[in-house]
């Protein structure tokens, strides 16, 4: 009995010593966190890494990107083909970084994402709005039916009300006895998650979040002032353009138009009779949305298929091929900003980002469409490499960063107390082994 006391004395005493160590900060990383963002688009597989130092700045050390063929609107319909993109694109990012990748924020799109707000209500306990009660109204208004083959994506805040008292972002510690939460919740296949999740895992990568492409585009290049005042994110990818619509610092609708870059090269590819890779080259270089504002002088030699010559034609007809697509893809999402019911509160306009914006006079036609200030919004909140990250095709890479950096704090925290806990219960059980 003597030696039973003995060993657990020993063994408190241990722990003791080893809770010690932990908070004389012998267990906290000093180490800059590395934070990787992976875009997979329809046309590019994306790979930004980013290390996040001690004061939580965030810096650009690496990118890797690649062409994608194994998706088709942003969806994966060939897992193949999205591993080896990845993979390539990950090879580029470790060797431009110089660091290991293992855990990535995936961004995910398509026409299968859906997205709609809902209304919770708890009464408060303890007359006082506690943490306990906020995850309570939370969960009360993710109390939604969904199909089975869907998942909750994001459970976005919009306000919360106490008792009569709405407006509120930020309801812990107010006295009340009741507290109401309006959120938006944004849901999508699952099928469709779990292939890019194992795609990533196909690759030996972890993913830490999948995150709504458009929700990530956001945090890279709207301003704390947009979301406030009122604005919509468009952002044009190559297969699809999705919607993101904030007011009062929150998200008020989400949704996606099942049209984007593709379109328009293979409208090109059609129309001047030559290659889709060709096709893809010349929107790029010689693309304009608006043929008004092109010189009537101005001329494309265009490829052509079977070995035929090449042709010249004039500039202005590329533009008449573009301008009507990208036209139908502004009037379908003026008419989404319509049925959201938030249009009139858009004070800041419409912000632009995602690859196919770089076409020359799509913001100056989304003028004429929306009838509201339009901006064509690239990456900010960075530091490192900022110039290589600079254009509105890497607006979601750069956003999943900044998402990881924002919602990594409080997971790393957690992940950092189960670390500890885990090991203390392994030195624990070390030592009853030891003495018993």
């Amino acid at each position: 009995m003597d030696s039973r006391v003995m060993a657990f004395r020993v063994v408190a005493h241990r722990l003791m010593a080893f809770r010690s160590k932990k908070e004389k900060g012998n267990y906290v990383a000093t180490k800059p966190e590395n934070i990787v963002g992976l875009d997979i688009g329809t046309t590019k597989i994306a790979v930004i890494v980013a290390q996040r130092s001690i004061g939580g700045k965030v810096d650009i050390i690496g990118i890797g990107s690649h062409p994608s063929s194994g998706l088709r609107k942003g969806v994966v319909i060939n897992i193949e083909a999205t591993v080896e993109s990845i993979r390539r694109a990950v090879e580029e990012a470790e060797l431009m970084s110089g660091v290991e990748i293992t855990n990535v924020y995936a961004g995910i799109a398509g026409s299968h994402i859906k997205g709609f707000n809902s209304h919770g209500i708890v009464a408060v306990k303890s007359k006082e709005v506690t943490a306990k009660d906020v995850e309570r109204v939370i969960d009360a208004a993710r109390a939604v039916a969904i199909p089975m083959d869907r998942e909750i994506l994001h459970i976005l805040p919009q306000e919360y009300i106490v008792d009569d008292q709405d407006g509120i972002r930020e309801p812990i510690g107010m006295s009340g006895v009741r507290l109401e939460a309006k959120v938006h919740i944004v849901t999508g296949g699952v099928a469709s998650a779990q292939n890019i999740v194992k795609s990533a895992n196909r690759v030996g990568l972890t993913v830490n979040d999948i995150v709504l492409e458009s929700i990530a585009s956001a945090e890279a290049v709207l301003s704390p002032e947009e979301k406030e005042l009122g604005v919509a994110l468009v952002d044009i990818g190559g297969g699809t353009t999705d919607i993101t619509l904030f007011h009062a610092g929150a998200v008020k609708h989400t949704a996606v138009i099942p049209l984007g870059g593709n379109n328009l090269t293979n409208d090109i590819s059609a129309g001047l009779r030559t290659p889709t890779s060709s096709a893809e080259e010349i929107k790029r270089r010689y693309g304009h949305c608006m043929a008004s504002l092109v010189e009537s002088n101005e001329t494309v030699e265009v490829p052509s298929t079977g070995g035929r010559e090449p042709k010249i034609v004039p500039r202005k007809m590329l533009a008449q091929i573009i301008e009507p697509r990208m036209e139908e893809i502004f009037t379908l999402t003026h008419r989404e900003l319509v049925r959201s019911g938030f249009d009139e509160f858009l004070s800041s306009g419409i912000v632009l980002t995602g690859g196919t914006v770089l076409l020359e006079g799509s913001a100056e036609l989304a003028e004429q469409i929306f009838s509201l200030p339009v901006r064509v919004g690239n990456p900010t909140g960075i530091g490192g490499l900022t110039d290589v990250v600079n254009s509105p095709a890497y607006s979601t890479g750069v956003g999943l960063i900044l998402y990881g950096a924002k919602e990594g704090q409080g997971r790393s925290s957690r992940n950092s107390s189960q670390n500890l806990i885990a090991k203390m219960r392994e030195k624990m059980s070390e030592w009853f082994t030891e003495y018993f």
